[in-house]
């Protein structure tokens, strides 16, 4: 069918935004005489916006704002660590400039489909992959509550609660709490207790191996920082929970499915001190333990509408300047500090001068330029170069009519390609996406993430890698008609209006094929070649997803710490006199302190965790 073809070619043009900047070229830092001798005009102008980050005080909101001398930050990258840092610095009076070579929102951004618009609708609404606000997130909802909407309210509140979490099995739907409880103390008994009940897999496991996993999880729960750093940090997930050993279900249904569900891995690749943290995560987000809210949350309209435009205009009102089509190409390295930073855009060339300069791009692009001249300076950052990415995209099918799979984000175990979804239409309560977007036939969207681009799939014998676009959608829809109950009457081909694979992915179906945006893993013993926000150049920052966090996990809650710890690096080096941004730490129940303090103990005494009791031997 005509309708079913890409909806979109494979280079799309990002839409440009003019920033609001007041003009072009060279001007004056009003701040006085000191401050106007020490800032530097650009070289020249970028293309639609201010130039240069030592632009005078911008007028927002009927007013115009005055910054200090000594604050002039230029912050290299829009995504969520760039756009997080600069809240935290525009909201202490610094003076911002947000540099983004694509489109604002980064990975985390909507993407319109070009042309799918018609009578006034809106286009279709694509993005990198689904959405998703853990209940353990807790850095990034803080920024989102300081986000005014209008007419009141603020961007946190846009934020909706699955009612579950589930799985597809070869036909049988396997649903895992989204609410619970533990009668009586919280103890390693009461927990298993709970996972045990709360993990159903229908007699597909083995008992003897379900055991083992949840004792597997008791092990990681109780284990003291000693042994997750120096032991859980050197393997993978796979070899944490003996996946080699067990049967094909228990990979499938257990190990594939926890690490698919709860951040789109794999299980091979992803560490086990990543992953174990992850999971005890969701439990006591599931518990309501810590503070955390609903396990598994997401936004109630396209995340540009609900969470990146408001956030766009709440910096403007702060004063902060943006320029797009902005491409930093080299920092300047002069007395052990940045000098200058070197901006291509639609305009030419021109040099960014500033106080503080923040690097807030992902690994892909900060490699190359972290040059010799900045890493003789802070050679730690040479280990940056051991970390690695994976291909982790979205497709979008839009649906004329809305078909239930699942109450929240569904995994799809078995299934080649370890596909995650949600049903979109649901959440976003107050939009007929109808009248809204496309042409007016779309009544719902099936948003899913492609984890596994390196796997044959079951229609062609081959890796999402090598397929064309029309491949990957056949065989996207193949293995979900695999994997769901009646799949083929479900997912019927007349339900599905159209598809849209994420732009980044270029060359589909030739050798040239590549993708613009992958995602950083946690692969075992990352956490060490990973450095912290502040640089060994007094003026230069990192504010991006693989900076040490303590959520250890390439995430928006990740990238969000550091740039707060960014800011906060920065407000240290200016000496200013401002409450630094709060640092959220993941939840660790009081009740467990003692068995964290004996597993340090049996750490140094070369003994195993006192829950990891047995090896997976069939009985």
């Amino acid at each position: 069918m005509e309708d079913r073809t890409p909806s979109q070619p494979e280079s799309q043009p990002e839409p440009k935004e003019n920033s609001g900047g007041s003009g072009v070229g060279r001007r004056e830092f009003v701040t006085g005489a000191i401050a106007a001798a020490g800032a530097v005009a650009a070289s020249g102008a970028l293309g639609g916006g201010t130039a240069h980050a030592a632009a005078p005080a911008a007028q927002h909101a009927g007013r115009t704002r005055r910054f200090a001398a000594g604050r002039r930050v230029a912050i290299f990258g829009g995504g969520m660590g760039g756009l997080s840092a600069a809240q935290e610095l525009a909201e202490r009076g610094f003076q911002v400039t947000v540099y983004e070579r694509k489109a604002w929102g980064g990975k985390n951004r909507s993407i319109p489909v070009p042309n799918t618009g018609t009578g006034g609708r809106k286009d279709l609404p694509g993005e990198h992959g689904f959405r998703f606000f853990p209940g353990f997130y807790q850095n990034l909802p803080d920024t989102m509550s300081r986000i005014p909407l209008p007419g009141g309210g603020n961007v946190a509140q846009n934020l909706v609660a699955g009612k579950e979490v589930s799985a597809y099995y070869n036909g049988t739907k396997v649903v895992l709490p989204a609410a619970g409880s533990i009668i009586g103390t919280l103890s390693p008994e009461s927990l298993l207790n709970f996972l045990s009940t709360g993990i159903n897999v229908l007699g597909k496991v083995p008992a003897w191996e379900v055991g083992y996993f949840l004792q597997k999880m008791i092990a990681f729960v109780t284990s003291g920082p000693k042994r997750r750093f120096q032991q859980w940090e050197y393997m993978s997930f796979s070899q944490f929970v003996n996946a080699q050993k067990m049967s094909k279900p228990y990979n499938e249904l257990l190990v594939d499915m926890f690490t698919g569900t709860l951040v789109a891995a794999k299980a091979d690749k992803a560490g086990a001190h990543t992953m174990g943290k992850m999971a005890e995560a969701w439990v006591y987000s599931t518990l309501g333990l810590g503070g955390y809210k609903e396990p598994d949350r997401l936004l109630n309209a396209p995340t540009n509408e609900s969470l990146i435009d408001p956030w766009m205009n709440y910096l403007r009102s702060l004063g902060v300047t943006f320029q797009i089509d902005a491409t930093l190409e080299q920092l300047t390295v002069q007395d052990r500090q940045i000098a200058g930073a070197r901006v291509r855009g639609a305009s030419g060339v021109v040099d960014v001068q500033a106080d503080y300069y923040v690097l807030a791009v992902p690994l892909e692009r900060a490699l190359p330029l972290l040059n010799d001249d900045v890493m003789a300076v802070d050679p730690s950052l040479r280990s940056l170069r051991e970390l690695t990415t994976d291909w982790m995209n979205g497709i979008m099918f839009y649906l004329r009519q809305p078909i239930n799979l699942g109450r929240g984000h569904v995994a799809y175990a078995a299934q080649p390609w370890a596909l995650t979804s949600i049903n979109q239409g649901q959440f976003w309560k107050n939009t007929n996406i109808s009248r809204t977007y496309g042409n007016g036939e779309v009544n719902d969207i099936l948003s899913m993430c492609i984890s596994a681009w390196d796997v044959p799939g079951i229609l062609y014998g081959k890796p999402a890698r090598e397929c064309t676009h029309e491949q990957i959608f056949n065989e996207v829809k193949a293995q979900l008609r695999a994997a769901i109950p009646w799949g083929p009457i479900v997912l019927n081909d007349f339900n599905i209006h159209s598809y849209f694979i994420d732009p980044a992915i270029t060359g589909n179906g030739t050798p040239n094929v590549a993708n613009e945006e992958p995602l950083l893993i946690n692969k075992p013993g990352s956490w060490n070649h990973r450095p912290e926000a502040t640089t060994a150049l007094p003026n230069l920052f990192l504010a991006s997803d693989y900076v040490k966090a303590d959520i250890n996990l390439a995430t928006m809650e990740g990238a969000n710490e550091a740039g707060r710890k960014a800011a906060n690096g920065i407000l240290e080096a200016s000496g200013v006199n401002e409450t630094p941004a709060k640092l959220f730490k993941m939840y660790l129940p009081n009740e467990f302190k003692g068995f964290y303090d004996d597993d340090d103990r049996r750490f140094d005494r070369g003994e195993a965790n006192a829950f990891d009791l047995w090896d997976p031997v069939k009985p």
